[in-house]
């Protein structure tokens, strides 16, 4: 990808990608005296600065990834890759480490019939926490797998488990976390499209207090729809 490629994917300004290149603030390589960039470091490297960016950042860079993937930005994402009540949502999520954690968000998309090889996942994920936490949001954590495991589950979804409790979880301020996102999918595109949307989603405190206040799976599921629906509407 050239420069303008990259402004078109980021919905960014050009002259903004190349400062960002000739500073070295964003992965690339210089060919010929053109900045040439690889699109899986750029996917990592936007997913890593979610968590700094605004909500008008997250909205212009979920506009950009979902026209360059072909996917319709105003449409619902999030609520379909919810597999159907009973299954999918766990309130309270019964663990109390990272570990414990991870096991049981597993546990639920298996229950849900979603994993072909559950300890193939839990490694990818164990090894995507290692590498650097996904608690980038205070109080909320985004595990997923570092690539795409398109053999190891049935379809991308979302499952999600809230423990009574915070739990260590290893977030940069030293917060506890309490609302999970395990994220799984079956492609790159699916999964950037999914993170941004979840970024943007739970960019203000006060719609994940909201959700940390849900009594049970049921309600965890009605404030999720209902705050990717007004989302949409913004």
């Amino acid at each position: 990808m050239d420069s303008r490629q990259v402004a078109d994917y980021l919905h960014m300004d050009m002259r903004a990608v190349d400062k960002l290149a000739s500073r070295g603030q964003i992965p690339c390589r210089k060919v010929g005296g053109t900045f040439i960039f690889l699109k899986g470091e750029l996917d990592h490297w936007v997913e890593a600065r979610m968590h700094t960016l605004g909500p008008k950042e997250l909205a212009k860079i979920h506009k950009g990834v979902s026209r360059h993937h072909g996917f319709d930005h105003e449409e619902m994402l999030i609520a379909p890759l919810l597999p159907d009540a009973p299954h999918g949502i766990a309130v309270p999520l019964g663990a109390r480490t990272r570990e414990a954690v991870l096991r049981a968000l597993v546990d639920l998309a298996e229950k849900a019939h979603l994993v072909y090889n559950r300890e193939d996942l839990l490694r990818e994920i164990r090894e995507r926490e290692d590498l650097c936490t996904t608690a980038i949001v205070p109080g909320v954590a985004m595990p997923h797998p570092r690539h795409p495991l398109p053999y190891d589950i049935a379809e991308s979804f979302v499952v999600v488990g809230m423990t009574a409790s915070g739990i260590p979880f290893s977030a940069e301020d030293g917060s506890l976390t309490r609302l999970f996102f395990l994220i799984c999918c079956k492609d790159d595109r699916t999964h950037l499209h999914v993170l941004a949307r979840l970024a943007h989603l739970l960019h203000e405190q006060t719609e994940i207090e909201e959700l940390l206040h849900a009594g049970s799976p049921d309600e965890l599921r009605e404030l999720l729809v209902s705050g990717e629906r007004a989302l949409l509407r913004k």
